[in-house]
């Protein structure tokens, strides 16, 4: 129940800050451009707080947190006294009313290049692109385990963030793609990823998979090296030297297998079987696994057992791979700007490959799905949560943009059509495309629903 509270909460945090940010875009650049504004709601539906501000303005928020509106004076939408005229949206000349609609997808932009900003100056850890083992393509392309990737088609990849996200796009089209790599030498070469031969249909989130890439990991035996004093473990009469072979019946392949085999299978208060190997025997132990807090609203499973140090030879690898990237505030914001557009043009791409069904719409991504992300990111650190909040800027920013009435993206349109043929467009198209976008819309939060209980499930 925490990890759900967890994920409500921060979902709510995040869309509240986005949302916010958002709808003042529209409200301030209207404000500044001499429309008057009635009501600013964060959230639809019924009013659960209200409050009308010196400004004449009413604030509010609905009970539906998953969009908002920015309520501005407008003949269209009822009577306007004729002192009051000037004010008046519609009143407005062209590009004033242009302005106002992209200010809310341009302030989700500046959302997440300040959260990519402030990220980068606290210092995020990334883990290089280093290869553990190649199969397949990356095999026959020439590439080897323990290569670094340093770039794809010319453009940086620092991380495996970005080298995944550059892999998919690339798969999804059937290119061949120019990838540079640095052995532990320190040797760089040059290789040629034939991403063509990949099966079609493939699923775009295990295309490193597919490509025959394995990112390298640290792997440490699933040997007990210190047990905590008056800890489940104890209890249990686990020793150092223990080697744990399974967890509720399931094997247990490395150290990293067991805080997600004992999340699975245990449950605090409840007995769990442990098999571990001691002295060249197997043994049986019964253990009842503490709960210990990882969150504001999160808790975990522990057994109050420590890991072996690394050796020599895991450490330096890990040297290799591990990486803080932190910056300056000038170096910052030209790394925060340049992940804001390489974001962005990932995401207009994926869109794009997914209209014409190169990619599959099994990629769009509910509510559920984005609580979750939001409370993983939140329990992992700042750094991590910014990364997220300015993604999912970036997204509400790109997706406001497409050309679907209901969206900015659609009154966008209407303006442009309004300027090449020299009058507005009609009410009553405009009363029709409103359901086209309304049915599209629902379609697209339907599906996105589906994918995120297929993923619950599946």
């Amino acid at each position: 129940m925490g990890e759900f509270f967890g994920s409500i909460w921060w979902l709510l945090v995040a869309l509240g800050l986005l949302i916010t940010f958002h709808e003042f875009g529209h409200f301030w650049v209207a404000r500044k451009l001499g429309v008057r504004v009635l009501r600013f709601s964060v959230g639809f539906g019924r009013p659960i707080w209200r409050h009308r501000g010196a400004d004449g303005v009413e604030y509010v928020i609905g009970a539906l947190p998953l969009g908002g509106y920015v309520k501005m004076l407008d003949e269209r939408e009822g009577e306007v006294d004729p002192s009051e005229l000037s004010q008046a949206f519609n009143r407005k000349p062209i590009w004033s009313r242009i302005a106002v609609v992209i200010a809310g997808p341009a302030f989700n932009l500046i959302f997440a290049v300040a959260a990519f900003w402030v990220m980068f100056m606290v210092g995020i850890s990334e883990v290089r692109p280093l290869i553990g083992a190649v199969s397949g393509p990356a095999m026959e392309a020439g590439i080897g385990p323990g290569d670094e990737i340093i770039s794809l088609d010319g453009t940086s990849a620092r991380t495996w963030t970005h080298t995944q996200m550059g892999l998919i796009t690339r798969a999804l089209d059937g290119d061949v793609v120019h990838v540079v790599v640095r052995n532990a030498a320190g040797i760089e070469s040059d290789h040629q990823l034939d991403l063509s031969r990949l099966d079609p249909g493939f699923d775009e989130l295990r295309t490193l998979e597919h490509a025959g890439i394995t990112p390298w990991r640290l792997q440490i035996p699933a040997v007990v090296n210190e047990v905590m004093p008056d800890s489940a473990a104890s209890r249990a009469g686990f020793r150092s030297g223990d080697r744990i072979i399974t967890i509720a019946g399931e094997e247990v392949s490395g150290w990293a297998w067991i805080g997600h085999l004992l999340q699975q299978h245990g449950s605090a208060g409840q007995a769990l079987i442990v098999e571990v190997e001691r002295d060249g025997f197997e043994l049986e132990l019964e253990v009842m696994p503490d709960k210990q807090s990882s969150g504001l609203f999160s808790s975990r499973l522990v057994l109050g057992i420590t890991r072996l140090d690394p050796d020599a030879t895991q450490m330096a690898m890990w040297e290799r791979a591990a990486v803080t990237l932190r910056f300056g505030p000038i170096e910052g914001l030209a790394r925060a700007t340049s992940e804001t557009w390489r974001l962005a043009t990932v995401t207009l791409g994926m869109i794009g490959r997914m209209i014409t069904g190169k990619a599959s719409v099994k990629n769009l991504a509910g509510p559920i799905s984005i609580a979750q992300f939001a409370n993983s990111a939140a329990n992992a650190g700042l750094s991590s949560f910014l990364f997220f909040l300015g993604a999912i800027s970036l997204s509400l920013g790109v997706l406001n943009l497409l050309p679907i009435p209901m969206l900015d993206g659609g009154h966008l349109l209407y303006y442009l059509i309004e300027l090449a043929k020299g009058s507005p467009v009609s009410e009553s198209t405009q009363i029709a495309a409103q359901y086209f976008g309304l049915v599209a819309l629902a379609g697209l939060m339907s599906l996105a629903f589906v994918n995120d209980i297929l993923r619950l499930v599946g």
